[in-house]
C-alpha cells in the first residue's frame, strides 16, 4: 500500500486499483497519484500479486509496477472504490478472468464507485457493469458498450450514479476530479 502527503478530503477510503500486464501506465499512476493526494489508502490489485509490466500507448515497455495483493486472496468488499485502468491487454486479459470479473461485478452490485477509463470499461461489460448507464471510452468500445446496453458519448469524462469513465490519456485531469467527486460524496459508501 502507497501513502503520500493527504490533503484529508479521502481519508478513511479504500480504493483499489485492479491490473495486469499491458496496463497504460501513466492511467494507473495518476490516478493512483491523485488518490493518495486526496488521502486515500490505495492498493494495486494483480491477478497474481506480482509486479506487472505497465505500457506507454501499447507499444513501449514503460515501468514495472509493484502489487499491493493478490486478486486470488483479495476481498473487493474491503474497498470503498475501485478503479480500472486501460491499455488494450490489461483489461482484455482481466475480462477473460472469472475472479476479476466477479471482483468487479462485486462493484456494480454493491453500488461503489468505479472510475474507469480508455479500454477499462471492458472489464465492466463483462461484469454487466454498464446496463443502462452514460459512458464514454477509447472511441474502439463505442460498438461493444452500446452492445451492453450503454448509451455512449465521446466527452472527456462521464459520470453516471457512481460510475466515472473518460477516453484518453489526456483526459487524466477531468477523469481524476470527478473519481474524487464520486468518492468523496459518500453515496455510494460501502456499508459495513
Amino acid at each position: 500500500m502507497a501513502t503520500a502527503n493527504p490533503d484529508d478530503s479521502l481519508r478513511g477510503r479504500v480504493v483499489a486499483i485492479l491490473a495486469t500486464d499491458g496496463v497504460e501506465q501513466v492511467e494507473l499512476t495518476r490516478p493512483r497519484e491523485a488518490l493518495l493526494k486526496a488521502g486515500a489508502e490505495v492498493f494495486v490489485v494483480t491477478p497474481e500479486g506480482s509486479p506487472i509490466q505497465a505500457y506507454n500507448h501499447d507499444t513501449e515497455k514503460g515501468d514495472r509496477i509493484p502489487a499491493d495483493r493478490s486478486l486470488r486472496d483479495d476481498d473487493p468488499g474491503r474497498y470503498d472504490a475501485l478503479v480500472l485502468p486501460g491499455g488494450v491487454k490489461n483489461p482484455d486479459s482481466l475480462r477473460t478472468l472469472p475472479a476479476a470479473v466477479a471482483f468487479v461485478r462485486h462493484f456494480v452490485d454493491s453500488g461503489r464507485p468505479i472510475a474507469a477509463i480508455c479500454h477499462g470499461p471492458w472489464t465492466l461489460i463483462e461484469a454487466d457493469g454498464v446496463r443502462g448507464r452514460h459512458v464514454t471510452s477509447w472511441p474502439s468500445l463505442r460498438t461493444d458498450l452500446t452492445n451492453a446496453g450503454a448509451r455512449w458519448s465521446d466527452e472527456p469524462v462521464v459520470t453516471d450514479r457512481g460510475l466515472v469513465t473518460s477516453r484518453k490519456p489526456d483526459d487524466l485531469p477531468d477523469f481524476c476530479r470527478k473519481m474524487i467527486e464520486e468518492i468523496r460524496e459518500g453515496r455510494h459508501r460501502r456499508a459495513d
